[in-house]
């Protein structure tokens, strides 16, 4: 009677199959589970196809997904034996469960990143894709200082500069974020009327790129300065003998931005003159103080304004993202016959360029 039923239950097995997708037979007191509801769902939305159930039998249904283990695995742990059989199938759902668990984190690391409508600096470290999704999900995790804040990023190798790590290291983020914002998050964050205060991997890796243009007397300009965070920050590497002038075309934001440079380590440029900060369209520059060493625009323009290249100073650096949809961060040189140099820096997300009403109505 025993070996009946045995070979019965062998009759009824599948063979092994050439791929890892397997569909296993077991006896009715052994009947497996279907995939939990949450996870069979989230599978199909990234394009999982659940293996559909044999007719009169108890069937284990794994999900079909791109990268899973070979046939050579499953020949590895192929037997005659319902513990084999049980042994692959287990191992192939850990597989996909794992790989689906992948999936979402992308995902949800991409949804965050456009919810905020920012910057997303992919692959600036020069690493893969997970590289810096890592980076990014774990820079700021449990700091809650701006101190830990400059050493995290240095540890992470996004701040190399010791300059840009005093300024910012002295310059506290706290004093230029919204009330109850976590400030020392490595993420853009909102500050109303449709505008945002960048990531500070961001400032760190403009404030490099500006660095030498940035020296002990010399003049910058900061468009769609927001809070006044980068104003500040120019402020205090040119100096006092230096200029720092920051355009926002936002009036309410620029009043906040005046209180809380007031409140900052940068508080005596703006007494003394050396730092100013004005409503105006961005898009046209500041003439009154140009020609300028150094401009950042914090905001994407279609293309790069004519204007803010005419108030470039020969030998000065314009550091802009450009784009639409895919954008660019570029750092546009101005050599000393006039001519500029254009480089590609990295990719990036940030709010368009455009008018304050424009803005105001949400782009």
């Amino acid at each position: 009677m025993k070996q009946k039923v045995t070979d019965r239950i062998r009759r009824n097995m599948p063979p092994a199959p050439a791929v890892a997708t397997r569909t296993l037979a077991y006896a009715s007191r052994h009947r497996a589970p279907p995939p939990p509801p949450k996870l069979l769902a989230a599978a199909v939305a990234v394009g999982a196809r659940p293996r559909k159930r044999s007719p009169g039998r108890f069937a284990a249904a794994p999900l079909a997904l791109v990268g899973r283990p070979s046939s050579s695995s499953s020949r590895l742990f192929a037997g005659s034996s319902l513990l084999s059989q049980m042994e692959v199938t287990s191992c192939h759902l850990v597989w996909e469960y794992c790989s689906i668990q992948f999936v979402l984190i992308v995902i949800t690391a991409a949804c965050c990143a456009s919810l905020f409508n920012d910057d997303i600096h992919c692959c600036a470290c020069g690493g893969p894709l997970l590289t810096e999704i890592q980076k990014r999900y774990w820079t700021g995790r449990g700091i809650n200082s701006n101190k830990g804040l400059v050493e995290q990023l240095q540890n992470y190798g996004i701040m190399r500069s010791k300059k840009v790590a005093e300024v910012m290291d002295k310059l506290d983020r706290g004093l230029f974020v919204p009330e109850g914002t976590p400030a020392y998050v490595d993420s853009p964050m909102p500050i109303g009327y449709n505008a945002t205060i960048s990531a500070p991997h961001m400032h760190a890796t403009c404030l490099e790129l500006l660095e030498n243009n940035l020296q002990p007397g010399m003049h910058a300009l900061d468009i769609g300065s927001g809070t006044g965070y980068l104003t500040a920050c120019f402020a205090m590497m040119v100096g006092p003998q230096g200029c720092a002038v920051g355009v926002e075309h936002i009036p309410e934001l620029v009043a906040d931005s005046v209180k809380n440079v007031q409140r900052s380590a940068a508080a005596p440029f703006l007494k003394e003159g050396a730092l100013s900060l004005h409503v105006g369209d961005g898009r046209l520059g500041w003439p009154e103080h140009a020609p300028y060493d150094a401009i950042h625009v914090g905001a994407a323009a279609p293309e790069i304004p004519k204007a803010l290249v005419d108030q470039l100073k020969p030998g000065g650096r314009m550091v802009i993202p450009v784009g639409n949809i895919f954008q660019d961060l570029k750092v546009v040189d101005k050599n000393s016959d006039g001519s500029i140099s254009v480089h590609d820096e990295t990719s990036v997300r940030y709010v368009p360029l455009t008018s304050r009403d424009a803005q105001l109505k949400g782009f």
